[in-house]
C-alpha cells in the first residue's frame, strides 16, 4: 500500500541536523539531498563543492553520478525492448561479435588458458541481470583474470581511472580476449554487462549511446543537466572528486572539475558509471519509476518495462550468489550493497535487513551518491556528494542518511 503523506516535521529536523553535523565534521565539504513523498519534496543543501572553501554548494550543482548511473542508463535497453527491436532472450552476437565462441574459465580465480567452451550464448536477459560471465570482483584481487583485466586497458587508463579509456569499438575487441569466469546465467557479476549494454543500444540504434539515452530518457523528463560530461557553460557548477586519505583523513583530489575526465565528451560513454547529474534530474526519473513509467501525462516506459527493472529478476541460485557477494564486500564498501536482489541496473531489496522494506530499488556510486526509490511507502530519495569510497566517511553518512530518513516516516 503506498502512502500520500509526506515527513514529519520532527523527522525532517533531525534529518537536517544530521546533515549539517557532518559537513561541520569536515569530513564531507558539501552535499545535496532530496526527497520526496507524495506531494512532499524536501531539499537539504549544505557546505561548499571544495574541501577548503570557495563556491557554496547550490540545489543545481552538478556531480559524479559515478555506479548510481546504472538505473538510468539502463533504461535505453529497455526502450528497445518495448520496441521489439531487443528480446530478454536474443543472443547478443549478431550485434556484438566479440562476444561470439566464448571460452570458460574452469576455476574463476585459476589460469587463464585452463578453460572450457561456453555452454550457449550470452543473451540480452544476461547483460541485464549482470550474469553474463564477466564482472569486476574485488574479494578477488589477485586473480589472474583481474590482473589481465587491468593489463589488457578493459579498465584502468594510465593514470588510473576506472572507466573505459578507449572507444566502443576498441574496448569490445580487448573484453574480447577475456575468458568468462563464468558460464552465461550462472551467477551475478558485478558492472562489466552496464558497459556491454551500452555498446549493444548504439549498435542496435546505430546511433551514439548518449544521443538515443538523451532522445528517449532525458530530454522527455527534463533532465537538462544530465550527461556524459559538463559542457563549459556548466563547468561552474561541478566540482572535484575527492579520494580522502583513510588514515589521515586528507583530502586528494581524484578528479578536477576542469582538466579532468568530465569536462569534455568521453570516448566511451560509460552506462556502469560515467553520467554526470543533479539531484532534480535524478527526482525526475525515479519518480517517472514509482508512476509506473510515466511523467507529467507522458510515457517514457512501459508499465511492464518499469516492473523487469524494479523487481528480483535473479533466480534462486543467482540470488544466493548475490547475497553472498555483498555480505562478503561489506568491510570494503562500509555497509552498503546488501540488498539480496537484483532487477535490471539496480539492485532491489528482497530481505529486511535495514531500515529500508522490501522492494526498494536503486543503487549507490563510489563517489559518494545514493538514489533510490521505495514503493510502499511512495518515497524517493537522493544524496548527492563528491567525497570517494576511499575513506568510509561517504558510506556512512549514506548510511546514516537512509536510516534517518525512514524515521521520518511518521504516518
Amino acid at each position: 500500500m503506498t502512502n500520500d503523506n509526506g515527513f514529519s516535521k520532527t523527522g525532517l529536523t533531525k534529518l537536517h541536523d544530521l546533515l549539517a553535523r557532518r559537513v561541520a565534521s569536515g569530513k564531507i565539504p558539501g552535499l545535496v539531498a532530496l526527497v520526496s513523498r507524495g506531494g512532499e519534496t524536501h531539499v537539504e543543501v549544505h557546505g561548499t563543492m571544495h574541501h577548503d572553501g570557495g563556491a557554496p554548494t547550490s540545489r543545481d550543482t552538478i556531480f559524479r553520478m559515478a555506479s548510481t548511473t546504472k538505473p538510468v542508463a539502463v533504461s535505453a535497453t529497455m526502450v528497445l525492448l518495448d520496441e521489439c527491436r531487443l528480446r530478454l532472450d536474443d543472443s547478443v552476437v549478431e550485434w556484438l561479435p566479440e562476444l561470439a565462441d566464448r571460452q570458460v574459465l574452469t576455476d574463476p580465480n585459476g589460469p587463464l588458458d585452463d578453460t572450457v567452451p561456453a555452454a550457449r550464448p550470452i543473451t540480452v536477459r544476461d547483460l541485464l541481470t549482470s550474469t553474463f560471465g564477466l564482472g569486476i570482483d574485488m574479494t578477488a584481487r589477485e586473480s589472474p583474470f583481474l590482473g589481465a583485466l587491468f593489463e589488457k586497458g578493459v579498465y584502468g587508463q594510465e593514470d588510473g581511472w576506472m572507466l573505459p579509456g578507449c572507444d566502443p569499438d576498441e574496448w569490445m575487441r580487448r573484453l574480447g580476449t577475456m575468458p568468462l569466469r563464468y558460464q552465461p546465467g550462472r551467477r551475478w557479476q558485478y558492472h562489466i554487462s552496464d558497459d556491454v549494454l551500452g555498446v549493444l543500444v548504439a549498435r542496435v540504434t546505430g546511433r551514439p549511446f548518449e544521443e538515443f539515452l538523451r532522445e528517449r530518457i532525458l530530454d522527455p523528463l527534463g533532465m537538462k543537466d544530465t550527461g556524459f560530461h559538463v559542457p563549459a557553460g556548466k563547468i561552474d557548477r561541478f566540482g572535484p572528486l575527492y579520494a580522502p586519505n583513510a588514515e589521515t583523513g586528507e583530502f586528494h583530489v581524484e578528479d578536477k572539475a576542469v582538466g579532468g575526465h568530465h569536462d569534455r565528451p568521453p570516448v566511451f560513454p560509460s552506462c556502469g558509471g560515467g553520467l554526470d547529474s543533479t539531484a532534480d534530474d535524478y527526482h525526475a526519473y525515479f519518480r517517472m519509476l514509482l508512476n509506473g513509467g510515466v511523467h507529467d501525462g507522458e510515457r517514457i516506459l512501459s508499465k511492464a518495462a518499469v516492473e523487469l527493472m524494479t523487481t528480483n529478476r535473479l533466480t534462486p541460485e543467482q540470488l544466493a550468489d548475490r547475497v553472498e557477494f555483498g555480505r562478503s564486500l561489506a568491510h570494503l564498501a562500509h555497509g552498503l550493497g546488501q540488498h539480496g536482489g537484483w532487477g535490471f541496473g539496480m539492485a532491489v531489496r528482497t530481505y529486511r535487513n535495514d531500515y529500508a522494506p522490501v522492494g526498494q530499488f536503486g543503487w549507490d556510486g563510489g563517489a559518494g551518491t545514493t538514489a533510490y526509490a521505495d514503493p510502499h511507502n511512495g518515497l524517493t530519495g537522493i544524496l548527492l556528494t563528491q567525497v570517494g569510497m576511499s575513506s568510509p566517511d561517504s558510506a556512512l553518512l549514506i548510511n546514516d542518511f537512509w536510516t534517518t530518513l525512514y524515521q521520518a516516516i511518521d504516518d
